[in-house]
């Protein structure tokens, strides 16, 4: 790295590119259609790990840590030089051409004489059978009957797979990155200041496979929409994503046709966010006994920060604040965490994304956090509302008792909580700049609901008796690291009480 940008400084290179799938022939391919030049590449140049090396595996090695460079004619020892003093390897092994032909050479043969267009750029792209997914119906929230209190349905879910801490894996990593970790995992994006500030960078990954599954279109344009959603929700301006697609055999017509719509939704939600696609890989062939994995097109998005001390983060950080919830509530229960892990239902369409609605919003967030109304922001997505009034509460160790009497009067009260509605933050403020906040939300056409004051240690939903933080917190970091013990990894019934957690 540190060679590659010395050498870019020097103004030696015409163009580089990483070596990655299939090695040097693809980023020598690519190099040369693009620029509509040839390529001939002597082998006998290449530097090798041990002697006798084939052709064929000198093409496609895929060793890491490569660099491809195209230089400026006369300046190859200028170029020697600097990867000398960084003690790595460094050679001259080929030349670019007029004849569009990419030519390889070993031991003295020409071992392979190509057109360079047709291998690159003109190659010919498949077109699989595939099937059009069958659309679910919409599941109507008042279809579904709470099986349970909706404290035990909060704690269930801070304590569930998809809701539990990940802390056991992340801490098993250096996530300080030499100190520069402002903010690390746990949130909604990470935030590494860049050297010495006030620039950062807010990165995060996010996919929902069970949208995906149920409609690849919604589902690819929920994963960049979350991701989009995240960066902002930090006070990041959304720059860029890339894509790491992962569905089964592309050779059956349901999968390929999952692979296509997550595309489709994909790039339907990048143009609309200006949030555009700059790499990605994909993994296909993914299944056990002839059944595919679901749909996973995972979206890393990377945004910046002109100021790394102007964010915002998950945490109540005050008591005395006002809670709202910013964007449109309905109440979706359709393929949500809380059907499938509370009514042990797997069915509905998922929640459409209004990709409109979604950048009005995020940008009016972006706003306020930039202009210091708000540190203190959270998207909503598994769970719902209250799983991430949840998060905050015990992020920050301070309680909220909800306020019913600003709640939509058409949405059911276990949906207004645990619909899965995209496009939504919770925020925290001053109350003194509450109503100013809420008037100038209305003027943008983005609704907004009161939900109470921060204080206190326990969170409260209406009607419903008081969760501690401190449980919430038990509950939620202890069901990965019981479960990669070998434990039963149940969280603790919401009806043991204090008595049964001293035990």
């Amino acid at each position: 790295l540190e060679a590659c940008l010395e050498l870019k400084a020097s103004g030696s290179v015409i163009a580089i590119q990483d070596m990655g799938a299939a090695g040097l022939t693809c980023s020598a391919v690519e190099m040369g259609a693009k620029g509509d030049l040839g390529i001939e590449l002597d082998l006998d140049c290449v530097p090798t790990r041990e002697a006798g090396m084939t052709a064929y595996e000198m093409m496609l090695s895929e060793s890491q840590e490569r660099m491809l460079m195209v230089l400026d004619p006369g300046r190859e020892e200028d170029a020697a030089a600097i990867f000398r003093k960084w003690g790595l390897d460094f050679a001259v092994i080929g030349k670019t051409t007029d004849t569009l032909r990419f030519v390889v050479k070993h031991g003295g043969e020409t071992v392979a004489d190509l057109p360079i267009k047709e291998l690159g750029d003109l190659a010919p792209l498949y077109d699989r059978p595939h099937r059009a997914n069958t659309h679910q119906p919409v599941l109507a929230a008042d279809s579904v009957t709470p099986p349970m209190s909706h404290r035990e349905a909060v704690l269930k879910l801070v304590g569930s797979p998809d809701g539990c801490s990940k802390r056991w894996i992340f801490e098993q990593y250096d996530h300080l990155i030499g100190g520069n970790t402002v903010d690390g995992p746990g949130g909604d994006a990470a935030v590494v200041r860049v050297e010495d500030g006030p620039k950062g960078l807010a990165m995060t990954t996010d996919v929902t496979p069970r949208y995906c599954e149920a409609d690849p279109v919604e589902g690819g344009k929920q994963a960049v929409a979350e991701a989009w959603r995240n960066i902002t929700a930090v006070g990041g301006l959304p720059l860029a994503v890339t894509d790491n697609l992962n569905f089964g055999n592309p050779e059956r017509p349901e999968y390929m046709g999952q692979l296509v719509g997550c595309i489709e939704g994909i790039g339907e939600a990048c143009r609309a966010l200006d949030f555009p696609v700059v790499s990605g890989n994909v993994s296909l062939y993914n299944e056990t006994n002839g059944r595919g994995i679901l749909p996973t097109p995972t979206i890393g998005g990377v945004g910046l920060l002109d100021d790394v001390t102007v964010r915002a983060s998950i945490p109540f950080k005050r008591e005395g604040e006002a809670v709202l919830v910013l964007g449109a509530s309905v109440g979706w229960l359709g393929q949500s965490l809380y059907l499938r892990e509370i009514c042990g239902r797997e069915e509905g369409a998922p929640p459409p994304v209004d990709l409109a609605s979604e950048k009005r919003t995020g940008d009016f967030v972006r706003a306020l956090i930039r202009s210091g109304l708000t540190d203190t922001v959270h998207d909503t997505s598994d769970g719902g509302l209250a799983v991430a009034l949840a998060e905050m509460a015990f992020s920050g160790g301070i309680g909220l008792e909800m306020q019913a009497r600003d709640m939509p009067s058409t949405v059911p009260l276990h949906a207004f909580l645990f619909g899965e509605d995209q496009g939504r933050y919770v925020i925290a403020c001053k109350s003194d700049d509450m109503f100013a906040l809420r008037q100038e939300a209305t003027e943008a056409g983005i609704p907004t609901w009161y939900l109470g004051l921060t204080g206190g240690d326990a969170l409260v939903l209406p009607g419903e008796e008081s969760i501690s933080v401190a449980e919430l917190r038990r509950v939620h970091e202890g069901w990965l690291p019981t479960y990669m013990s070998g434990g039963a990894a149940e969280a603790p019934s919401p009806e043991d009480g204090p008595a049964a957690e001293a035990a």
